[in-house]
C-alpha cells in the first residue's frame, strides 16, 4: 500500500456536496441513496441523481462508494437486490456495508462493485480484518476506537491488497463507531438507521425526585453540562504517522454538512497529502500553516485527535456549540478580469474584504470594489439568499471560487 498514494475520501450529501468535493481534489466521494444509508438528513440520490453523480465524479478521476450500512429490517430485503443491480449497473465504484446479509446480497446482485465494510462492523482486530477479506471486502473502515499502533499491527497482519480507510475529520458520535440506543430511547429516531436526533449534544441537567421542579446541574460552568458531547476529530497535523501506519484512505465525516464545509476540507487535506508525497513522504513533514488554517473557517467544535494517539478524546464540556470564525457568503459562478458573477450565500457589502478560496491553488483577498444586481443597478449589499450579482473587485477569481468573509471578533 505505501507505494500507493493516500487516498481523500469526501462525503456528498447532495449534488453540489459531490461537486464541489470533486472539484476541490477529493479522489473518491461517499454518498447514500434513498434508502439503506447512515444519513437521512441529507437530500441524498435517487436513482437517476446517482447516474449524473457517477459520470460527473468518472469524469474528473473520481470513485464514487455507495454506504449501504444500515442495519435493514426484514420487510426492507426485498427492496434491496433492486437498488444493488441499479447502483451496480450505474457504475458505482464500492458499496460500504455493515451487515453480513447485506454484504452476501452485493455480491450476488452486484457483482463487479467492490465490497467497503463499514465502521458500523466495528473491526478493532486484524483477525476480523482478515475475515472480511476471505469474504470478499477489498477494504476495511476500522473502528474509531483505534490508535495508531494498533492500525499498524492490524496492517502487519493482513494482506497488502486489503485497503484500510479510517476517520480524519469531522464530528463524531458519542458511541465513536456507531450503533448507538441514545436516539432511538429517547426520541424514538433510530441511529441505527439513519435517523439520529443527536441527543448527545443536548445540554443536561439533574433533578432529585423529593424536589419537584428544582434541578441540580452537575455543571461544568454555569451552563450546565454537556455529558456525551464529543469533539471533532482533526488529523491534518498527522499524515506521516496515518502513512506509516499503512491507512489507505482518509475518510472526512460530513454528508449532512453544507457544500462549502465539503470544499474547505477537502481542499487542506488535498494539499496536505500532496505536500507530503511531494516532500519524500518525510516522517518530519509538517503541514503549511495556511493548510492547517483553513480548517478554523469552517464551522467546527474543538479538535481532536480521537483515540489515535492513545489516549481518550475526551468531551467537549464547556457547550453544545461551534467555533464559527467565517461566514461563507458566495460562490463565484464566472469570472472576466476583475468582474465576476456571485451568487450569495450569506449577506455582505459593497467594500468588504472577503477571503478566496479557489478549487485549485491557495487562498487570497480581495475587496468588492462595486456590486450590480441582475438588471445592472448598482447596489450597496447583498442580502437575498442565492441572488445572482456582478462584482466588480481588485483581483481576479476564479470561477468555482468559495468566498467567505471574517467575523468581527
Amino acid at each position: 500500500m505505501l507505494n500507493n498514494k493516500m487516498e481523500v475520501l469526501s462525503p456528498a450529501g447532495d449534488m453540489e456536496c459531490l461537486v464541489k468535493a470533486v472539484d476541490f481534489g477529493a479522489d473518491a466521494v461517499f454518498l447514500a441513496g434513498k434508502e439503506f444509508g447512515m444519513r437521512t438528513a441529507p437530500k441524498n440520490f435517487d436513482s437517476q441523481l446517482l447516474v449524473k453523480a457517477v459520470e460527473y465524479a468518472h469524469s474528473k478521476g473520481a470513485k464514487v462508494y455507495v454506504t449501504c450500512n444500515t442495519l435493514p429490517r426484514n420487510n426492507e430485503l426485498s427492496r434491496l437486490p433492486k437498488f444493488l443491480c441499479e447502483c451496480g449497473q450505474c457504475g458505482v465504484d464500492a458499496f460500504i456495508i455493515a451487515d453480513l446479509g447485506v454484504l452476501e446480497l452485493a455480491k450476488k446482485y452486484a457483482p463487479k462493485v467492490q465490497i467497503h465494510i463499514s465502521t458500523q462492523a466495528g473491526i478493532v482486530n486484524y483477525a476480523s480484518a482478515n475475515a472480511f477479506y476471505n469474504m470478499g471486502a477489498s477494504r476495511v473502515v476500522l473502528a474509531r476506537e483505534m490508535s495508531l499502533e494498533e492500525i499498524a499491527d492490524i496492517r502487519a497482519h493482513t494482506p497488502s491488497e486489503l485497503e484500510l480507510e479510517v476517520f480524519v475529520h469531522g464530528a463524531m458520535c458519542v458511541s465513536f463507531s456507531g450503533r448507538c440506543l441514545i436516539s432511538a430511547y429517547m426520541t424514538g429516531r433510530d441511529a441505527n438507521r439513519g435517523d439520529c436526533a443527536q441527543p448527545c449534544r443536548w445540554k443536561y441537567h439533574l433533578y432529585e425526585e423529593n424536589r419537584e421542579g428544582q434541578f441540580f446541574p452537575v455543571e461544568e460552568n454555569d451552563d450546565g453540562t454537556y455529558l456525551y458531547n464529543s469533539k471533532d476529530m482533526c488529523m491534518i497535523d498527522y499524515i506521516p504517522q496515518l502513512y506509516s501506519a499503512g491507512v489507505s484512505s482518509l475518510k472526512i465525516e460530513g454528508r449532512a454538512k453544507s457544500a462549502y464545509y465539503t470544499a474547505v476540507v477537502t481542499n487542506a487535506y488535498r494539499h496536505a497529502v500532496n505536500a507530503f508525497y511531494v516532500g519524500g513522504c518525510k516522517s518530519d513533514y509538517t503541514v503549511d500553516e495556511r493548510i492547517r488554517a483553513e480548517l478554523d473557517k469552517i464551522s467546527h467544535r474543538q479538535y481532536s485527535q480521537g483515540f489515535y494517539l492513545g489516549t481518550q478524546p475526551g468531551q467537549n464540556t464547556s457547550d453544545g456549540g461551534y467555533i464559527r470564525h467565517y461566514d461563507f457568503v458566495a460562490t463565484c459562478e464566472s469570472s472576466e478580469g476583475n468582474n465576476a458573477v456571485i451568487i450569495q450565500r450569506n449577506r455582505f457589502f459593497a467594500g468588504d474584504t472577503l477571503d478566496v478560496l479557489p478549487p485549485d491553488g491557495i487562498p487570497f483577498n480581495i475587496t468588492v470594489n462595486e456590486l450590480f444586481d441582475e438588471d445592472g443597478n448598482s447596489v450597496e449589499s447583498a442580502p437575498h439568499p442565492l441572488q445572482r450579482l456582478k462584482a466588480v473587485t481588485s483581483g481576479n477569481i476564479p470561477s468555482g471560487s468559495m468566498l467567505r468573509k471574517k467575523r468581527q471578533s
